[in-house]
């Protein structure tokens, strides 16, 4: 399974994209998590976006594109893998088919999550977790059962919110999001790649739509039970 997750922020890609991971056993690969582990390892690549960002500007096209490349090139995504949020534009959907295409590597699809913008900021805006465990909260779909308690743990008074999961960011972001990610699916309807699911709905649920797009993948043990049987 070789796919692109595409959504815009707290759609729930990066939840998916774990489940995907332990289901087939192929790495999880988001652009931002490249960026840090080439930084800690003190890779020449890692070097060069350190000083980009503490410039404070965009790291290019063509570094992330490498340090894909690269991370493509690692044992683990011989059987695939699941890129998380990337590309975010038209320019890097274009340099990563043509990296793509040298490689030869076919994608299987990129996979949308359909959401809609008020019911995400209420989602985002929402959601809080433990400071000591790190379990997950919502101020609607979610509280825990005593305020100021966590139900997994049981600290007390030790809950936290990301400053940035407030509405008006929120929206901010989504709006960047339509403005600038929106336009690639087009490309990759083109291309007969582009698939939609419902990131609106409950999560195992969502898992189920992805997973019925690809009815004709195993996972290595069903693979394995598969062998035995025969």
């Amino acid at each position: 399974m070789r796919i692109i997750l595409l959504g815009p922020p707290g759609a729930g890609k990066g939840t998916q994209a774990r489940i995907l991971t332990e289901k087939y056993g192929i790495p999880q690969i988001a652009a931002g998590d490249l960026f840090r582990e080439n930084i800690k390892n003190k890779t020449a690549l890692g070097q060069q976006v350190e000083e980009i960002l503490k410039a404070g500007t965009l790291v290019p096209d063509a570094i992330t594109i490498k340090m894909i490349s690269e991370r493509l090139d690692q044992p683990d995504c011989k059987n695939g893998f699941i890129l998380d949020g990337f590309p975010r534009n038209v320019a890097q959907a274009e340099a990563l088919e043509e990296m793509l295409k040298k490689k030869g590597i076919k994608l299987d699809a990129a996979v949308q999550m359909t959401v809609d913008d008020d019911d995400l900021v209420e989602r985002i805006s929402g959601r809080f977790t433990c400071g000591d465990c790190g379990e997950g909260y919502h101020d609607k779909f979610k509280p825990p059962h005593d305020p100021d308690t966590c139900d997994k743990c049981g600290a007390k008074d030790h809950f936290t919110r990301r400053p940035d999961d407030n509405e008006e960011t929120v929206r901010t972001r989504l709006d960047t999001y339509h403005k600038q990610t929106k336009p690639i699916l087009p490309f990759y309807e083109e291309r007969g790649l582009l698939k939609t699911v419902d990131g609106m709905a409950p999560l195992k649920n969502v898992t189920a739509e992805i997973l019925a797009l690809f009815p004709s993948k195993k996972t290595p043990n069903q693979g394995i039970q598969a062998k035995k049987n025969g």
